[in-house]
Order: C-alpha cells, then structure tokens, then sequence
C-alpha cells in the first residue's frame, strides 16, 4: 500500500520519463523479421514487454545488451522460420503481446509447427475472438477457450490467403495482428476500420521496406518477398506515460511540467488535446530531427478546467480515460464520455473501477454501458484506501488523483507493468511511503 500527501505547487522538468510501449513491443517483433541485427536504445523493461522479448528469445531472437540503454538484436538465420519453442509462451498481462504474435505465428513454416499463447488470470478473460475469426478467415489454425475466444491460444501454422476486412470497431491490435499476417500469406490484405487507431504498425513497414499503401483508415500489404531491412531506432517517451504528469499539474495549481523527447504521433497525443479543449495550458515543441515518428517536448501549465463531452476518437483516449476522469472530477461542470464500451473489457472494466474510486473521494459520478459521466467539485480524502484492482491504469491515474488530497492506494506494484520509474517521479513531487501488512495490523 502506498500512501500518497497532498503536494504542493511544483515545477518539474522529466527528461527520463519511459520508452514508448506500443513502439518497443514493435521494435522487438519487427526485429525478428529482418535479415541483419537491428539496434534498440531506450526500449521500454516494463513488464508488458519484457514478455514479447521473452517470446522473441524463443523463437529464435538473439538479444545482446551493448550499453544499460542499447539492445543489439540479431534475427533467426532463416527467414520467416521461428523456432518452436518446447514450453508454453507466457503473455502475462499484455494483450498487445497475445494479439500480436496470434498473427505472426499464424502464418506458414517451412516445418508446421504448433505454439501455445497464454495469459495471467487477467488477459485470460480479455477477448480474442475480435482478432482470432479475422485470422480464422485467412486460413489460420487456432483453437481457444469460450468458442474461440479467450486464451489460451493454441496455434498451428498454416498457409494463409490475403483477407480484404472491414473491422467493426478501430484497433491497433486487431489492425496490427491482421497485418503481421499478412507478410507470408499468399495474397494482399487490404484492413479498414470506422476510425485510425494506433497506426505505428502501417508506419514501421512503410519504413522498412514493406510494399504498403495506406490511406484514411484503409490499408493495402503486399506479402513480404524479402526480409524487412534492419534498423536503428531509439524509442521516444511513451505519451500515455508522460500524461499522468500533465494531469498533475491540473491538480496541483501554480505548477507545471516539461516533458521531453515525447512521441507526437497524432493517434497518441488526444488526451492532451482534450486537456487543452477543458482549459489546460499546453504547448507542442517538435524535434527538428525527422524520424520515423514525430518527437518533440510538451509544455503544460495548471489552469482551471471546464467540463467536456467525449464520443469520437475515443481509440485515441482509451488508456488515457481513466487519467481523464480525474481531471474531469475537478472540472467545473457535469463531463460525459460516450462509445467508450472498449473500456469494460481492459485489465479491469474501466468504468466500475475508476467510478469506484472516484466515489471513495467524494465525486458524483454516474456510469453507463459505454461510458460515464461526472461532475466536477473537489476530490477529498477517502476514508477507505483506493484499489487499483491489479490494473496499472487506475493505479497510476489514481495515485495522481491522490496528489490533490492524500490519501491510500493499495495494491501498486502493476505500476511497472507500463511505468516501472513512477514512484520515484512521484516522490518529487510530494512525499510518499510504503505501507507494508505489518502496518496495516
């Protein structure tokens, strides 16, 4: 249990804030793709992508640390050709790494083999059917619990034909599965989706060599007739990570944060957007350097916030929402956010939990199947401890929340799960300790 004091006015300038997540889970599956070891600085050790390293060492990855912040990582000799790993590969929490690597390992071998895809209690209960009948559809063999539709995944490759596929709803992890696939079928795909979710998948192939035509929320791949070419990256910070400090300077007034070297994608950054539309004072400084993706520094400012509705790009917010309401609980007048279904199926129903907590500190709040809506005033100290039901989404949001009062969050070590140095920037801004069970009596 971590108890948290009410902070003070603060200025912070974070130059050392985490790599980006959905760039270092990428970095690491498009590393096994090439034909020449491929260079990473910065990637992200949270826990979620340790475990598509640890899958990656298995089929055939070699990594090699260079320095504390470079990985040299050398593909298998033969291309497309994983090797079958004898044990079981464990996803822990990240659907990212389940979602993912369902495509990958989906396509044919030289040698058919068979992988397993497996979770923790959490990702076993998320839903895989969204990716598994696209799949499916392509020729893929893949058996799962609940009629297909929960882990663990069973997968035994096979060749795949090019699936031309209209999605219901915008995902990056579904987009992304559809598209690693894609490289070793037989024919194109073509995905589109009602909204542009994450997009670094489409951006990385187009860099590295892949024949890729992408438009407004529709994309054309060719099967891949040569190894991807090797490269040199370094990941920037992860903006969904950096904006748990804009949302503290919202809380905590006359203060304000520099955060540095950000990616600026614009899928990755609307959060920060819907901050600035509530009142909050923010400024975009983009790197000169070009790069694959757009890098560049966000200055925020603490300014009194209004209430805003939400029901479009919400792919954009969904990790980002749980951070929202928060700052939504202190904005003058009643928020709302709508089409938000997504976030009941996360690591925890995002809507129960965040509401839940919010309750604790004196917020009137309302949820709704697909969204919720909130009423702005000032958050108090909860008499009971918040919970981050195991979900390092609500942890983080709320152990900022808990900077505009003080108060207790149990159960905070999935923190690392995205933000394994969050404590310690925490700590300078208000101080913290740890409450251990001997305390608790």
């Amino acid at each position: 249990m971590l108890h948290i004091n009410p902070a003070k006015s603060f200025k912070l300038n974070l130059e050392s804030l985490p790599a980006d997540k959905s760039l270092s889970h990428r970095a690491l599956l498009f590393a096994l793709l090439s034909d020449k070891p491929c260079f990473v600085e910065n990637l992200l050790m949270g826990q979620d992508c340790l475990s598509t390293l640890t899958i990656a060492k298995s089929l055939g990855l070699k990594v090699q640390k260079l320095s504390h912040d470079t990985l040299k990582l050398t593909p298998p000799k033969k291309f497309l050709h994983f090797s079958e790993p004898k044990k079981v590969l464990h996803c822990h929490n990240s659907g990212t790494t389940m979602r993912l690597f369902s495509g990958l390992l989906s396509t044919s071998q030289p040698v058919r083999q068979h992988f397993i895809l497996t979770g923790d209690a959490s990702l076993s209960a998320r839903p895989m059917g969204r990716v598994i009948a696209p799949l499916v559809k392509m020729g893929a063999q893949i058996r799962a619990r609940a009629h297909h539709t929960l882990a663990p995944l069973s997968i035994l490759s096979a060749p795949l034909r090019g699936i031309n596929y209209t999605s219901p709803i915008a995902s990056a992890q579904l987009k992304s599965a559809i598209l690693l696939a894609t490289l070793n079928a037989k024919t194109p795909s073509t995905f589109s989706e009602p909204h542009l979710s994450r997009d670094h998948t489409e951006r990385m192939l187009k860099t590295l060599g892949a024949n890729i035509h992408i438009s407004p929320q529709v994309i054309t791949l060719e099967p891949l007739s040569k190894p991807l070419e090797s490269f040199s990256w370094r990941i920037p910070a992860d903006p969904s990570s950096a904006f748990y400090f804009a949302l503290a300077t919202m809380l905590v007034p006359q203060s304000a944060v520099l955060l540095k070297n950000v990616l600026l994608n614009p899928t990755r950054i609307e959060a920060f957007r819907v901050l600035e539309k509530m009142g909050a004072h923010i400024a975009f400084v983009p790197a000169q350097e070009s790069s694959i993706e757009s890098v560049g520094d966000i200055y925020v400012e603490h300014r009194a916030l209004k209430a805003i509705h939400i029901r479009e790009n919400i792919a954009s917010l969904i990790d980002e929402l749980p951070a929202l309401a928060v700052a939504m609980a202190v904005a003058k007048g009643t928020s709302v956010v709508k089409n938000a279904r997504e976030l009941r199926v996360k690591e925890s129903d995002r809507i129960t939990t965040t509401l839940t907590n919010l309750t604790k500190m004196g917020v009137e709040c309302q949820a709704h199947e697909d969204g919720f809506s909130i009423t702005g005033g000032d958050l108090t100290s909860p008499k009971e401890s918040l919970e981050s039901f195991g979900d390092h989404r609500i942890a983080l949001s709320f152990a900022v929340a808990l900077l505009a009062c003080g108060g207790r969050l149990k159960n905070t070590a999935c923190m690392g799960i995205s933000f394994p140095t969050f404590k310690e920037i925490l700590g300078r801004i208000t101080p913290l300790k740890e409450i251990y069970a001997s305390e608790n009596g």
